[in-house]
């Protein structure tokens, strides 16, 4: 099968049959073969209804439905499970996205050997409270990760099929999908210019504490994808460090003192500096972080995961 086309929905009955309409006829037109999985994140609008007719005119589109609202990143991951095509695009079923972006994404992943290619809304219909923090969180995703993308979170992407079923996506990751492929070990990752269209019905499911969740999910990622196997390598060089620091000063005020008593002259008492309980912080501080490496490290040297690693090839 040449394509698998993914849509995490949730109350996108009014849209569903424009949308499915526009990808088969696309389809049709560069004769592919294809599938549409159609994944219903627990909607309460008829869109299940709406599914269940679709696949009664058509098998190829195929539906999924959770028993309730879990996230587009659990709808993508079980699509990406479920998705049999070489090539697989993922888009939103809003209507936001242009299917006829399809035919050149499915050829730079198979003539251009693009491992992921993500879409670039380069001219945006959305007010300036959305574009503006979504311009900074690109950025800080660029500062931090390296990949030069403008729009990483953009709803419209395509991956080879090694991709979707080497990467698992979980919580509210489904917005760094490019960093977890790449931290899986797929580093040709393209951009494409992708038209964006307004809004036909229905309201975004999104509010603003999705930026907020935005940054916190990146440092999960860099710090999972970093540390998640050797986790004494962050908590124990931070906790020998913080434990060194308050000793050394420590010792430099008991030094302090005896250079002053050894002159005759009277010395306070230690623990009137308030030095001497900043040193001992630190040190109970470096204490505990060490400590809390070490736990890590035994945590992860028995997970089930502990050696599973990707394999390109093998011969």
């Amino acid at each position: 099968m040449d394509i698998s086309v993914i849509i995490p929905l949730y109350n996108e009955a009014e849209s569903l049959d424009e949308l499915t309409g526009w990808i088969v006829r696309v389809m049709d037109e560069h004769r592919f073969s294809f599938e549409i999985i159609l994944v219903d994140d627990g909607s309460t609008d008829g869109s299940w209804e709406t599914v269940e007719r679709l696949h009664a005119a058509d098998a190829r589109i195929r539906g999924i439905k959770f028993r309730r609202n879990y996230g587009k990143s659990a709808a993508l991951q079980v699509g990406f499970t479920a998705a049999e095509g070489n090539v697989v695009i993922t888009m939103d079923a809003d209507l936001q996205d242009s299917p006829d972006e399809i035919p050149e994404l499915y050829r730079m992943i198979s003539e251009d050997k693009y491992d992921l290619v993500s879409g670039w809304k380069k001219k945006r219909y959305d007010p300036i409270t959305k574009t503006v923090p979504t311009k900074l969180y690109n950025a800080t995703v660029r500062f931090c990760t390296g990949i030069k993308l403008h729009d990483c979170n953009c709803g419209l992407k395509a991956y080879r099929r090694e991709v979707v079923k080497s990467i698992e996506v979980y919580g509210e990751m489904h917005r760094y999908i490019p960093v977890i492929a790449q931290r899986a070990g797929f580093r040709k990752i393209g951009e494409k210019v992708v038209q964006h269209r307004q809004r036909k019905y229905g309201s975004s499911k999104f509010g603003i504490e999705r930026f907020i969740n935005g940054f916190l999910d990146l440092g999960s990622i860099l710090f999972i994808s970093r540390f998640g196997k050797k986790p004494m390598h962050f908590f124990g060089t931070l906790g020998t460090f913080m434990f060194a620091a308050g000793l050394l000063a420590a010792i430099w005020l008991g030094a302090q003192k005896l250079y002053i008593t050894w002159h005759g002259l009277r010395a306070g008492l230690i623990t009137d500096s308030p030095y001497f309980y900043l040193a001992l912080t630190a040190m109970i501080l470096g204490t505990q972080l060490f400590l809390a490496g070490f736990l890590g490290e035994l945590i992860s040297r028995n997970g089930s995961e502990r050696n599973s690693y990707q394999i390109e090839k093998e011969l």
